[in-house]
């Protein structure tokens, strides 16, 4: 537990360290790199639609009102190889990291969606979403999501994502792709400790109840 808990604490001084030097993007650039995409593949609204709310059922994440830093950064990652998808790849390796900085400052600016993805599942299991979420297994290691991800889960600056709201799919895939080294581009490799201690009745669990929750503050 100790480990995990310098993970947690230098997770969040590399957030704050770094959130200062971020490259600012032009959001009138990037809606018209999201309408037409980088020329060899799909426009970016195909999937994640022209309010950047995503879509559920094919796993497509809400991108309206993230970070723009993080988004620019995960792009920045699919470019270098550092973050893997072979539907992402394929439609954002012509763009240059300007224009990756336009595209995260379009979608950054966008209103967050007021929707949430109802959460199909029983009464136990959304309890025990919401005391992952929130309170997380420390007999198990496991910290709550919003120790990172901040109050109401929200988001903390360019590492932390907001979280709350997002597609329980999405939810569900990524924490699946850490727990099995799918994906790594975490800092320290924080989340990846922490999948790899939730079973599949957990991610299931904490996909639901975060899809379920508002992304914005009450």
């Amino acid at each position: 537990m100790k480990t995990l808990s310098h993970l947690i604490l230098t997770g969040a001084m590399t957030a704050l360290a770094t959130g200062a030097y971020a490259a600012e993007g032009d959001p009138e650039r990037g809606a018209q790199l999201a309408a037409q995409g980088d020329g060899s593949g799909a426009p970016c609204l195909a999937c994640h639609g022209a309010d950047g709310s995503g879509n559920n059922a094919g796993g497509f994440p809400r991108l309206a009102g993230l970070d723009a830093a993080y988004m620019a950064q995960q792009m920045l990652d699919y470019n270098s190889g550092d973050r893997v998808s072979p539907v992402m790849q394929p439609n954002i390796d012509n763009f240059d990291e300007q224009q990756i900085r336009d595209l995260a400052a379009y979608y950054a600016a966008m209103p967050i969606p007021e929707t949430t993805t109802p959460a199909n599942v029983s009464d136990e299991v959304l309890a025990l979403g919401e005391k992952l979420a929130n309170q997380g297994d420390w007999d198990n290691y496991i910290p709550p999501c919003s120790s990172c991800h901040g109050p109401g889960n929200r988001g903390v600056g360019e590492i932390f994502p907001a979280i709350a709201g997002q597609h329980p799919n999405y939810i569900r895939s990524q924490l699946n792709a850490w727990k099995s080294n799918q994906r790594n581009n975490d800092p320290n490799q924080l989340m990846t400790a922490v999948a790899e201690r939730l079973t599949e009745e957990q991610i299931d669990a904490v996909a639901a109840y975060l899809g379920s929750q508002s992304a914005t503050a009450n």
